[in-house]
């Protein structure tokens, strides 16, 4: 049985779970959060480029994002005081611990001013909208495996994955049933020992590291 001890352990992390648009309205003036997951700096403004050009004519495309890597953040006011509409945005996911995520709060002026303290409030309430709507994947790091067993063994297989919290990725069925699956780290050893009580000689082949959505 194969084990890779070089690989390095991986923090876990949070993240949004899909695409969407939160509306909100304080003194006739309209907000409208985007939220989205992202991979990368492209795919974030990317995104922002969209907004902006679907809202063409609003009075503010504001925007935020934060990435793992190298912890990279950046935030834009459009326009809006210095302070008032970008940073409460990237705060909002800053403070939740959200990453590789970009919100786009777009404003339609109501008429009505909101002030430097509304406006820190507004957007920062839209961006925490928008947030909720999307809703929060806690990513967790994992082991990618590859496994080739005996048809017999192979539901022994799904009952230890499940008992571990691993999920399926691949699975083919030839010969030999050949699976492909996601295993936390944490779980790892124990499945390691639990597949060479069941399965003697059979070796796990692993195949890198990822990430999984926990909840």
């Amino acid at each position: 049985m194969r084990h890779d001890r070089a690989l390095q352990l991986m923090d876990g992390y949070k993240t949004l779970i899909k695409s969407v648009c939160a509306e909100y309205t304080l003194k006739r003036s309209r907000f409208l959060c985007y939220a989205k997951p992202i991979a990368n700096e492209q795919s974030a403004t990317a995104f922002i480029k969209e907004i902006a050009a679907r809202h063409w004519d609003a009075s503010h495309n504001v925007w935020a994002y934060a990435l793992r890597e190298g912890q990279r953040t950046r935030y834009s006011d459009d326009g809006e005081p210095q302070g008032t509409a970008g940073l409460p945005v990237l705060e909002a996911l800053r403070s939740r611990r959200i990453t590789d995520a970009v919100l786009v709060v777009t404003r339609y002026y109501g008429g009505v001013r909101l002030g430097a303290s509304g406006l820190i409030r507004a957007y920062a309430h839209s961006a925490g909208l928008g947030i909720e709507e999307s809703g929060v994947a806690e990513m967790q790091p994992c082991v990618r495996l590859k496994l080739s067993l005996p048809y017999a063994r192979f539901k022994q297989l799904e009952h230890i994955l499940a008992q571990l919290g691993g999920v399926f990725v691949d699975t083919v069925f030839a010969e030999n049933v050949t699976a492909i699956f996601d295993l936390s780290q944490e779980a790892q050893e124990q499945f390691l020992a639990l597949l060479m009580e069941f399965v003697s000689g059979t070796q796990a082949e692993t195949l890198g590291l990822g990430y999984f959505r926990s909840n």
